[in-house]
């Protein structure tokens, strides 16, 4: 079966983790538009952390023959659109608000390592998330749009838009058979399988990991506000040096956590793995 092109070997490779994510009740949760606006910006914030880790990595091995044929960053790459609808939710200061869970942390350091260990790992991850969003973003557009009543015009969805592919269907049979043209012998092709498989792994655990949290500190008798300060703080130990952040931004920080019950932030946090699973469906 390792004779077949890699786009087919990777789609069969992770038919299994698909269908566990497709038949999760987080998938239909979201499809019938159960997710909030303080969700839906928790995870554009997470989304934003991947795509930044992605693409820095992307652009280390552009030129490099094992990634240069699907390098396609008019076309694909989603930080700035991120970075848009990041403003439109929390403000000029978005940078100051948007926290990094650990398990999102998790997923950009692996990340890292591939772009500067294994680069020729690197087209696992890209087409897992790039054709995944552009298989199933229109669909999960449509849906968050109508739940989260956000202007007709797009703002805060610029995620979802790729204004630099005209023809979705066309765009993929060409990325497709750019991927399947990339030299690896049998061992490599091996290796990209199993690092699609963590690819979308480490996209279900960033809200398998804060669902834990949430049920730890319940069970603990911890309150949700002591849960939330611990989980920003978090955040930082892979950004700003402790001791930076004000008391009044410490307090934004908290405002902006979720108050709502364990299962809001299930449904929220299965957006990631939503993401993925409909676009891979579609793939």
């Amino acid at each position: 079966s390792m004779s077949k092109d890699l786009s087919e070997l990777m789609k069969e490779a992770t038919k299994e983790v698909h269908e566990q994510a497709e038949n999760t009740p987080f998938m239909k949760n979201f499809q019938k538009g159960q997710v909030s606006l303080q969700e839906f910006k928790l995870v554009t914030a997470s989304l934003y952390f991947i795509y930044s880790a992605l693409e820095e990595e992307i652009e280390r091995n552009k030129d490099n023959p094992v990634y240069a044929p699907v390098y396609f960053p008019a076309e694909l790459h989603r930080k700035a659109a991120l970075e848009e609808d990041l403003k439109y939710f929390y403000g000029s200061n978005w940078r100051e608000e948007i926290p990094c869970p650990e398990a999102t942390q998790k997923y950009v350091e692996r990340l890292h390592y591939v772009g500067k260990n294994h680069p020729e790992l690197l087209v696992a991850h890209a087409y897992t998330r790039y054709l995944g969003d552009l298989s199933g973003g229109q669909v999960l557009k449509k849906i968050a749009q109508k739940a989260l009543q956000l202007p007709s015009t797009g703002e805060g969805l610029t995620f979802f838009t790729f204004d630099g592919v005209s023809n979705a269907t066309k765009f993929k049979q060409l990325y497709r058979s750019r991927m399947n043209a990339l030299e690896m012998d049998l061992a490599t092709k091996k290796r990209v399988l199993e690092e699609a498989k963590k690819a979308f792994l480490l996209n279900i655990q960033v809200f398998e990991a804060l669902q834990e949290l949430v049920s730890k500190g319940q069970e603990n008798g911890q309150s949700k506000a002591e849960l939330r300060t611990r989980n920003v703080n978090k955040s930082y130990e892979h950004g700003s040096a402790p001791g930076k952040e004000s008391a009044r931004t410490n307090k934004r920080h908290i405002d902006m956590m979720p108050t709502t019950p364990l299962v809001r932030w299930i449904l929220a946090l299965s957006f990631l793995a939503t993401t993925v699973a409909v676009g891979l469906f579609a793939m």
